[in-house]
C-alpha cells in the first residue's frame, strides 16, 4: 500500500484519516486541501415568483349538508283590505217626458262609506280598480225602455226593450274599470217617443248594484 504522503500527492487536495482497527480509513476530498465543513444554517428566503396561470375548472364538488334554520324576520305591517259596493233601488215609475236625465233612486240596500248619492243618482269611486255592475228595470207596457249605464259622461252600456203590450223585467251587466273620482250613474234616454221604466210604491222593481272585484293596486 503507497504511503499516506504519496497517496495525497498523488490525489491532490486529498488527505486520509489515521487507519482504524479494522483497517485504513476511507479519503476525504477538501477544498484546496481544506476538509469539508459542517452544513450552514438555512438562507433568508427570496421573494415570491410570480402568479401562475388559471388553471382548468375543477369537476362540480358534493353537495353540502343543509344549514340551520335562520332566526325568524320581523312581522310585517298588516295588510289593508280594498272593499267598496253599493245596491240601490228605485219604487216609483220615470217617463223620459219628466225631463229627467240622470235616475235618481229612493232605497238604499248596501251603500259602503256612503259613496252612492240617492238624490243624484251617481256612485263615486274612491278605491280604483274593476268593478261589477248590474241594473235591473221592469218595462211599461206599450212603451220603450232605453237606458245607458253611465262612467262621466260616457255610455258604457245600454239597456233596451222595444213598446210590447207585456212588460218585462230587463237586464244589463258589465265589468268596468273605475279610476278615483269616476261617477258611474243611470241614463234615462230621451226619444220622440215615450220612454219609461216601471214602477211601484209597494215593490221593488228597479235596481242599480256594483261592487268591486279587483283593486287596481292588485291588477
Amino acid at each position: 500500500i503507497a504511503a499516506p504522503g504519496l497517496l495525497g500527492h498523488a490525489l491532490g487536495c486529498a488527505f486520509s484519516l489515521p487507519p482504524s482497527d479494522s483497517g485504513p480509513r476511507a479519503l476525504t476530498r477538501g477544498f484546496r486541501c481544506v476538509p469539508a465543513g459542517e452544513k450552514g444554517e438555512t438562507g433568508v428566503r427570496g421573494p415570491s415568483g410570480r402568479s401562475g396561470k388559471e388553471g382548468a375548472p375543477g369537476s362540480r364538488g358534493l353537495r353540502g349538508r343543509k344549514g340551520q334554520k335562520g332566526q325568524a324576520g320581523l312581522p310585517g305591517a298588516a295588510c289593508r283590505r280594498a272593499y267598496a259596493a253599493f245596491s240601490v233601488g228605485r219604487r216609483e215609475g220615470l217617463h223620459s217626458t219628466d225631463g229627467l236625465r240622470a235616475v235618481p233612486f229612493d232605497t238604499e240596500l248596501v251603500n259602503l262609506d256612503g259613496a252612492f248619492d240617492l238624490a243624484s243618482g251617481r256612485f263615486l269611486c274612491a278605491v280604483p280598480g274593476v268593478y261589477f255592475l248590474s241594473l235591473n228595470v221592469h218595462t211599461w207596457n206599450y212603451k220603450e225602455t232605453y237606458l245607458h249605464i253611465m262612467c262621466n259622461r260616457e255610455a258604457t252600456a245600454v239597456l233596451y226593450a222595444q213598446p210590447s203590450e207585456r212588460s218585462v223585467m230587463q237586464t244589463q251587466s258589465l265589468l268596468l274599470p273605475l279610476a278615483a273620482g269616476d261617477a258611474v250613474w243611470v241614463r234615462l234616454f230621451h226619444r220622440d217617443r215615450d220612454n219609461a221604466i216601471y214602477g211601484e210604491p209597494g215593490d221593488l222593481y228597479i235596481t242599480f248594484s256594483g261592487h268591486l272585484v279587483k283593486p287596481a293596486a292588485e291588477l
